[in-house]
């Protein structure tokens, strides 16, 4: 693992040795800061170094004339908030076809709205702002929480350095992340809902999205030197409260914390970030007592963004390390004795020919120990020899006829599909049938 580590830090860094430095769009955050989406992404979700330190700082950035305000004295209290409510909206439309069609199921599903999200994402006051995303699903049929964050931010100058800090409520560990190298806001942007996807992820890749509650605090100091820290607990949304865990692979015992350290260099043409990232949660599987699994996530990650006059270059990657100590699962004989790990790798460039195309590619790698109790036997999501190793790559093409409107077209290819490259599954199928097409149009108001 060690060696393995060495490695993606070595050669990503290696890559950009000779760099010299020269520093999800929403239009509720255009009509409150008088800038167009570009002015803080390349496109959607992508931000550039305006769009970080605008998160950063709590969302809370406005333009002169958005915003009511009343002074304030001892005797009277002041008022700060924005003329009209930050409300937003986008729907998102879609088609998805496999190269083999998921046994006895329709191919080429085309769904209408494939979601639609409401937001409610701006400045609450002078230093708190939100992004707060509630997502009506077509396969659920109903409205759900979706990613949020809810921040306060404040900054001062100390030693003639600016020093920024603030305070984040959120749902999704990595959600309050400034970079688009971690999982919540990384490549791929876009994804189906009904194609198949491997069975083995590592627990801070999604798997506690929209699940649980945080709270922690962040700080940068003089736009280079990023930490933060959270602690969470499950809040499984749509259970009732205080929660028995049933029905639910993950129920934290005490509290999960995820730590964030990153350093940044912005130059005129170039940033560069590179960063680790992980988190640490014990959990007991459907119920809050008895012998409880362990898990620890850790790994490097690395952003690179150049111009080229009005193009953009990005490149980005992550490692992410999982060792576990399964007691729990052994103890109900779904997990098979002794330590156990992941390693999840992913690696990805895009070009954005200004802000109306662009074009990227990505890698991805999953694998670690076998365990056919862990990942059993089972007709297309399952592992006939418990191997978790799945790989493969993806290509993105998105046109952007307006800053407001996302075309998109997106190929998905695997090599090996939960342990397999041919009959992963012990029924048949090959990690080629999965392969995908997905296509996309998404309208943001």
């Amino acid at each position: 693992m060690n060696r393995r580590l060495s490695f993606f830090v070595i050669s990503l860094i290696a890559g950009f040795w000779g760099l010299t430095p020269d520093a999800v769009a929403l239009p509720s955050y255009a009509r409150q800061t008088g800038l167009p989406c570009s002015g803080c992404h390349t496109t959607p979700p992508e931000l550039n170094s305006a769009g970080r330190l605008f998160k950063l700082l709590a969302f809370s950035d406005k333009s002169q004339n958005s915003s009511i305000t009343a002074s304030s004295d001892k005797r009277h209290s002041g008022l700060d908030i924005l003329a009209s409510l930050p409300l937003s909206a986008f729907l998102e439309t879609s088609t998805t076809g496999t190269k083999v069609p998921q046994p006895a199921t329709q191919n080429w599903n085309f769904e209408f709205p494939q979601d639609v999200s409401l937001f409610l994402a701006g400045a609450w006051s002078t230093h708190i702002g939100s992004f707060l995303q509630v997502t009506y699903s077509m396969q659920d049929d109903h409205f759900s929480i979706d990613n949020t964050d809810v921040r306060y931010a404040n900054k001062r100058q100390v030693a003639g350095k600016e020093w920024d800090y603030g305070i984040t409520l959120n749902n999704n560990p990595t959600v309050e992340d400034l970079w688009n190298s971690t999982p919540a806001w990384g490549y791929p942007f876009i994804a189906s809902n009904s194609a198949p996807t491997p069975t083995a992820a590592p627990v801070i890749d999604g798997l506690l999205a929209q699940d649980v509650a945080g709270i922690g605090a962040y700080t940068m100091w003089d736009q280079h030197v990023y930490f933060a820290g959270t602690v969470y607990r499950s809040n499984h949304v749509g259970n009732p409260q205080p929660t028995t865990g049933q029905g639910y692979s993950y129920n934290i015992r005490g509290v999960a914390p995820y730590w964030r350290l990153a350093w940044q260099q912005t130059g005129r043409t170039a940033n560069l970030e590179v960063g680790f990232y992980g988190i640490h949660m014990k959990s007991t599987p459907q119920l809050v007592t008895g012998p409880q699994d362990s898990y620890t996530d850790f790994g490097p990650d690395i952003q690179y963004d150049r111009t080229f006059g009005k193009d953009v270059l990005s490149l980005r990657g992550t490692y992410v390390r999982e060792n576990s100590a399964l007691v729990a699962s052994v103890a109900s004989d779904a997990a098979n004795p002794g330590p156990h790990h992941l390693n999840a790798s992913n690696a990805n460039v895009e070009y954005h020919l200004g802000n109306r195309y662009s074009g990227a590619f990505g890698w991805f790698l999953t694998d670690g120990t076998m365990d056919s109790l862990f990942y059993p036997q089972s007709a297309l999501a399952g592992s006939a020899n418990g191997n978790p190793r799945s790989t493969g790559f993806t290509t993105n093409f998105s046109v952007w006829p307006m800053q407001n409107l996302d075309l998109a077209a997106q190929y998905t290819v695997y090599t090996r599909f939960n342990g397999a490259a041919t009959n992963y599954d012990g029924a048949g199928r090959a990690a080629g049938d999965n392969d995908t097409v997905y296509l996309l149009a998404r309208f943001l108001f």
